[in-house]
């Protein structure tokens, strides 16, 4: 008996969101996923009861990226979801657990175990930030504070349930996408105090910041307050391009030979790799914050986290400062003493962090595909039993497979590593909601547009409902 079917007795009790007995009518499903949405933030301003103090550390930058916001009841964010699902991909990557998630029983097992170990995190990590100083309770409140957190991460993960089924896209998308779209608004125009890494002098939205101190000071003023909104827009349209490139592969569906094309996008796994190597980034930050102290692991832990967490701003700050042979000598230095001295010290930091996360989201594309049922073999499967086959070539998912060897893993591959460098590079710009939350917002919203515009056509023409549902696309 395996790991999932011992378990099975218990996942089997926990809640779960009915699914719809029919199919919901596209208005209704944008009303939940609206309604979702604004649950989720109002979530996020509900401070938790019994706290003296919280300090978001090393995560500060991470927090949008997370869908989390540190003293409120979403402290954790979606960080169970995505490390729950983080370690099931490995254990059936590395083969230590045998499912085929094309199989529903296999599926239904897969998301019950999911959903086990994400309550399990909720309440783990909890612990682990009150512990770590991210939360401070107030004396007595200790525990009352964990509950608070775990319940509001629980909650999260019900939601995301909640937008599976009944709303569009999935709920963790949507919390990343709605928390980026909020700060980048609120960085730009709020007409409050910000706390900025770079300030000329006391923070506001950088719209007002820019036009304060442009008579004073613009070359910095144009740094500081015009060059992340800048390179804002640079991600949001390279994102935009990279989505609209795609291999069309001929297919043929019918006796009668109807053409079309099967399209193989370059985005191929979306930006799904950077969430998962972000999310697991931000994970190496709490467990070095837990095992300080700790001879070795907790010194190997900490380098870690102080290497997958990026030089926010770094462009900006080389603008500032200029280079100098005082960098060179400082990245000398950090090469020999194997610590990050100065502004050259920071310069080696962005080069590791970049290699870091393109190598992390390669890998995570590559076990994506296999996981998600989007790998050649599952494909072809899914285009012969919807009645489509390669013209020329006799009708044998074989042959639809060995054509979509030729695209799909290499595209996966470049795909990963160019979210992965887009993203690294973006977060050095300072791009407002951080070069990440920014390539994951535009990814998330592009797939909504696009599914919802599937969902108009299928509205428009039910017989198209049949292909669609068996992973044609024309």
């Amino acid at each position: 008996m395996g790991l999932f079917e011992v378990l099975q007795p218990i996942y089997s009790l926990l809640p779960e969101v009915k699914a719809p007995e029919e199919k919901q009518p596209l208005k209704k499903r944008l009303i939940w996923t609206g309604i979702v949405l604004l649950v989720f933030f109002l979530m996020g301003n509900i401070s938790v009861i019994g706290l003296d103090a919280t300090s978001a550390g090393q995560l500060e930058q991470l927090q949008v990226i997370l869908a989390s916001q540190i003293g409120s009841l979403i402290t954790v964010g979606i960080g169970p979801i995505v490390l729950a699902s983080i370690v099931l991909q490995l254990l059936i990557g590395g083969g230590l657990v045998k499912l085929d998630l094309s199989n529903p029983e296999d599926k239904a097992k897969f998301s019950g175990v999911q959903k086990l170990l994400a309550i399990i995190l909720s309440f783990f990590e909890a612990i682990v930030y009150t512990l770590t100083g991210f939360l401070a309770p107030a004396e007595g409140m200790f525990v009352w504070v964990i509950v608070q957190v775990a319940l509001g991460s629980i909650a999260l993960l019900y939601l995301d349930e909640v937008v599976s089924k009944y709303g569009i896209g999935s709920g963790v998308g949507l919390f990343i996408a709605g928390g980026v779209a909020g700060e980048i608004i609120w960085r730009i125009f709020s007409p409050l105090d910000l706390a900025m890494n770079i300030s000329l002098t006391e923070g506001s939205g950088l719209f007002f910041l820019f036009f304060r101190e442009i008579g004073t000071n613009m070359a910095s003023a144009f740094i500081v307050a015009l060059l992340p909104v800048i390179f804002t827009l640079l991600v949001f349209f390279a994102v935009v391009y990279a989505e609209g490139i795609h291999v069309n592969i001929p297919i043929t569906m019918g006796r009668r030979g109807t053409g079309g094309r099967y399209p193989v996008k370059f985005l191929y796994v979306s930006n799904m790799p950077v969430i998962l190597a972000v999310a697991l980034f931000a994970n190496f930050s709490i467990w070095a914050s837990l095992t300080q102290g700790i001879p070795i692991l907790g010194d190997i832990l900490t380098g870690i986290a102080q290497i997958v967490i990026p030089p926010y701003g770094l462009f900006q700050q080389v603008l500032l400062e200029g280079l100098s042979p005082l960098i060179f000598d400082q990245m000398i230095q950090s090469i020999m003493s194997l610590q990050l001295i100065g502004l050259g010290g920071s310069i080696i930091h962005a080069f590791l962090y970049i290699i870091i996360l393109t190598v992390a989201a390669v890998i995570f594309g590559r076990l994506w595909i296999e996981i998600g049922g989007q790998g050649p073999d599952k494909v072809a499967a899914q285009l012969q039993k919807s009645g489509m086959y390669i013209p020329g070539f006799r009708r044998d998912p074989r042959v639809i497979k060995q054509v979509l060897d030729r695209y799909i893993p290499t595209i996966t591959i470049l795909g990963s590593a160019f979210v992965g460098l887009l993203a690294g590079f973006a977060d050095l710009t300072g791009a407002i909601g951080s070069g990440t939350g920014i390539l994951l917002t535009v990814g998330i919203v592009y797939r909504m547009y696009e599914e919802l515009a599937k969902e108009q056509l299928m509205e428009m023409h039910p017989m198209l409902g049949r292909i669609f549902g068996q992973g044609g696309s024309f």
